[in-house]
């Protein structure tokens, strides 16, 4: 896996949680869950605290292919470390089924976490910084349409409104190679992640979309044409030893 394409296969894992147990669950996977998926030959690309849900804990992991991340997968659910602690981590967790399975939707866009640094176990100091990630729904039909469509008309209005684009991903078709886990299956996405200075610094952006008269009329209109049902958009704080940190 190169800086530029990390990571060619990359799951999107949203997990609802028992009440107030968050915080238990992200303590112990940053101390048992990220150094030995990483040995298994997978990345930790970033973990989060989602803004709008205090339930809800997001994550996201990348793979080589989808061979690797089958034989990862085997190794690390098999191994040693997640037998010991599977108990503990599974009772804080209600659904952890919401996966979606991603390719980038350009062979440059993808994460890049050439100049990221993970900080250490026992980290305790938050980031400031504010991940996004919006989900649209589209028919199976205008993948490839939609990409250039995002590029040419959605990401200068973005950027314009104080955004930087981390990276863009479309659904990855595979089947499935570790049906142990679920993925959602047919379900077409284009998912673009954004990051942010802080949380003040996204309402800003969010305050230059809905004041431009453009974004409100004609990209609003082509975009809504485009979609099935609304999108969806997860403020994501970082976790103490996430990778991606806005």
């Amino acid at each position: 896996m190169s800086a530029r394409t990390c990571c060619p296969v990359v799951e999107l894992r949203q997990y609802t949680l028992e009440p107030g147990m968050r915080d238990v669950l992200i303590d112990l996977f940053e101390q048992q869950f990220i150094e030995t998926q990483e040995a298994a030959g997978m990345t930790v690309i970033g973990t989060f605290r989602d803004m709008d849900n205090p339930d809800r804990y997001v994550w996201l992991r990348g793979f080589a292919d989808m061979p690797t991340r089958a034989r990862a997968l085997q190794e690390f659910y098999g191994g040693p470390v997640w037998k010991a602690h599977r108990e503990a981590a599974n009772a804080t967790i209600i659904d952890s089924d919401n996966v979606l399975l991603l390719r980038p939707g350009r062979v440059a866009s993808g994460f890049s976490l050439e100049n990221a640094t993970r900080p250490p176990p026992g980290a305790r100091q938050m980031s400031k910084g504010l991940v996004v990630a919006t989900i649209y729904y589209l028919d199976a039909s205008t993948e490839a349409d939609f990409v250039d469509f995002f590029e040419r008309t959605i990401t200068p209005a973005l950027t314009d409104a104080g955004a930087s684009i981390l990276a863009y991903f479309v659904t990855e078709n595979h089947p499935n190679t570790f049906p142990a886990l679920p993925v959602r299956e047919n379900v077409n996405v284009f998912v673009w992640f954004s990051h942010f200075s802080d949380r003040s610094a996204y309402e800003r952006h969010a305050g230059a979309l809905a004041s431009s008269t453009r974004c409100r009329n004609e990209i609003a209109e082509e975009l809504a044409g485009r979609l099935k049902g609304r999108p969806e958009v997860l403020k994501l704080s970082p976790t103490a030893r996430s990778q991606l940190r806005g």
